[in-house]
């Protein structure tokens, strides 16, 4: 991804916190040289690996899994919070129209999970983090229903072998520009809006570093 030098984002701890609260990721491969795409929910294992180890499934009937290869790397696109800039909250004379937002791409290699019992295992805790703010969480029982169901999915884990980052939140704006975006975002009805604002305002920089 192009990541200019003001947006790069490379905390561990801030990109895998956007990857456990934005988990619903876009895994990208190639197949004989034509892109494939899969919408999927992803579990962050955040203690296996340098950059963590990330598990998740698809239909059995999806050929995603198919192009998976043990020297090929596969494309998870993690998308945050982003939201339209207009111009008209700049004090700038001269500006135009941006969109301000967050991502992480991880990369690694996949593999299935051919154990019966780490198919579960993976299923209950992605169960498990979903459901752990509902009132009455719901959890697997494990009858024979539930367990033949699992035939029809193929479970994976990708070991994380690089990370990339960006948080493109008006950097190479003024301060004066980027407090009129703040304000402005602030005060919309959309949540997705105020996050941005929320974002631009913990990248401000402190009067240490101004």
């Amino acid at each position: 991804m192009y990541i200019p030098t003001l947006f790069k984002e490379d905390q561990l701890e801030t990109l895998h916190a956007l990857m456990q609260t934005y988990n619903f990721a876009t895994l990208i491969t190639s197949d004989a040289g034509t892109p494939f795409a899969t919408h999927l929910p992803v579990l962050l294992d955040k203690t296996r690996g340098p950059y963590g180890t990330l598990c998740a499934h698809m239909a059995r009937a999806n050929p995603q899994w198919r192009h998976f290869t043990t020297n090929q790397a596969v494309l998870l696109i993690f998308q945050g919070p982003h939201t339209y800039i207009s111009p008209s909250w700049y004090t700038s004379e001269f500006s135009v129209p941006t969109w301000n937002y967050t991502a992480v791409h991880a990369y690694g290699i996949p593999a299935l999970l051919e154990d019966q019992t780490a198919i579960q295992r993976h299923l209950d805790e992605l169960v498990q983090y979903q459901e752990a703010a509902m009132p009455k969480p719901w959890t697997f029982t494990w009858s024979e229903p539930h367990i033949n169901l699992t035939k029809a999915i193929v479970a994976f884990e990708i070991e994380i072998t690089s990370l990339e980052g960006k948080a493109k939140l008006g950097q190479n704006r003024s301060l004066a520009d980027r407090h009129g975006v703040i304000d402005a975002l602030s005060q919309a009805t959309a949540p997705e809006d105020r996050a941005v604002a929320a974002l631009m305002t913990a990248h401000l920089p402190t009067k240490a570093t101004q």
